[in-house]
């Protein structure tokens, strides 16, 4: 099938030597947000008013961090700062009410507020409406493209998480037959996989018992940062 503008980052994820060209997808998209909000766009009005409404999560607000741009991020802190500093403001006047018998006590309206910008993030944002995209290219090339279907099934196998989300993906995506062929060969791709990094482990700590000193590493070495993102989608470079 001739590659178009949309599968050109799913093949490229899926061409990777990596535990799960899902996470390969999704840190392709997170390193794109986080150099776009401290790039040019931090001074376009659109995109300074969404990052003051939506701010950034403890993780990417280190990651904007780390792109070295202070000048602007200081700007984008000032800004945001002073919209959260009026909100709170506005809601002051709210001071809820105490617990009172049998009943909970009913917080402050700022209270509200903060929750909801403490779950808001312009990055983890542009990351999740993009990413669907991603996973809806993924099921229109397994059912469209045979070269893709087979590098499906000669991949690495999808960290818990990005299991999970394909599985239920799958339901909305495939019907009859194959749904069931995709289950199947997903769950069987998964449990392989898991089964082989199971084993990479079992042979590092091997290593550290004096009997197996002189013995080689085989795929070993590099065991513990792929178990875990097998496990929770961390991130890891492989060994080259």
């Amino acid at each position: 099938m001739k590659e178009k503008l949309y599968t050109i980052p799913v093949n490229d994820a899926f061409d990777k030597d990596y535990e799960c060209p899902i996470c390969a997808m999704y840190e392709e998209l997170e390193n794109r947000y986080v150099e776009y909000a401290m790039g040019p766009s931090y001074m376009e009005d659109d995109i300074r008013d969404e990052t003051d409404r939506l701010g950034f999560c403890e993780k990417h607000m280190k990651a904007v961090f780390e792109q070295k741009n202070a000048l602007g991020l200081a700007l984008v802190l000032q800004t945001h700062l002073r919209r959260t500093r009026k909100e709170i403001e506005k809601l002051s006047g709210d001071l809820g009410k105490p617990a009172a018998l049998m009943k909970k006590a009913v917080p402050p309206s700022a209270a509200a507020y903060v929750n909801k910008l403490h779950d808001t993030c312009f990055v983890c944002k542009r990351i999740a409406e993009m990413f669907d995209r991603y996973l809806e290219t993924v099921f229109y090339l397994y059912k469209k493209d045979p070269a893709f279907k087979q590098k499906f099934a000669g991949s690495k196998g999808f960290c818990t998480d990005h299991y999970g989300v394909l599985i239920v993906k799958a339901g909305e995506q495939l019907k009859g037959a194959e749904y069931e062929a995709f289950i199947k060969e997903t769950t069987a791709l998964y449990l392989k996989n898991l089964e082989r990094v199971e084993e990479d482990l079992a042979w590092f700590v091997n290593k550290f018992d004096y009997r197996y000193a002189n013995e080689p590493w085989k795929n070993a070495k590099d065991a513990v940062p792929r178990a875990m993102l097998k496990a929770n989608g961390i991130p890891y470079e492989p060994l080259s």
